[in-house]
């Protein structure tokens, strides 16, 4: 009997993560021009410090959230220890600096809101506020 209670949590946590990643996620941007649309490669490149002509702030949320760990694989396409790595030697030869961290996806939308300028990655499910675009969605 003891087996078939750990089997049945074991399946109810891989279906919990495979909805997780099925979840829907938003890039949103806190900028005056609402024409601006984006693509997966410029996202990438704005994650990983490349220069866009919008000049846009990017921001992150922590290494152990959930809606990063998506993020990261669906348009960066790298591990989270691939990045961490990047970052460190870019922070070493002092060419780029990593996207400020958040804790959670709350604090990261309040920064949105006060900040024009700035982008950063939300769960789908988390209602938007007018004064922010959504430049993009990953299904």
């Amino acid at each position: 009997m003891k087996k078939w209670g750990i089997l049945l949590l074991l399946a109810s946590l891989c279906f919990f993560q495979v909805a997780r990643a099925n979840e829907t996620i938003v890039v949103v941007a806190n900028i005056s021009d609402k024409s601006i649309q984006l693509n997966r490669q410029q996202i990438r490149n704005l994650y990983m410090g490349g220069m866009m002509p919008n000049d846009l702030n990017v921001i992150a949320l922590s290494p152990d959230n959930v809606t990063r760990v998506i993020f990261n694989t669906k348009v960066v396409g790298l591990t989270e220890s691939r990045i961490q790595s990047y970052w460190a030697q870019m922070r070493f030869t002092g060419r780029k600096k990593a996207p400020k961290e958040f804790a959670n996806e709350r604090t990261l939308l309040e920064y949105l809101i006060d900040n024009e300028g700035t982008l950063g990655y939300l769960r789908g499910s988390i209602s938007i506020p007018d004064d922010l675009l959504v430049v993009y969605t990953i299904d």
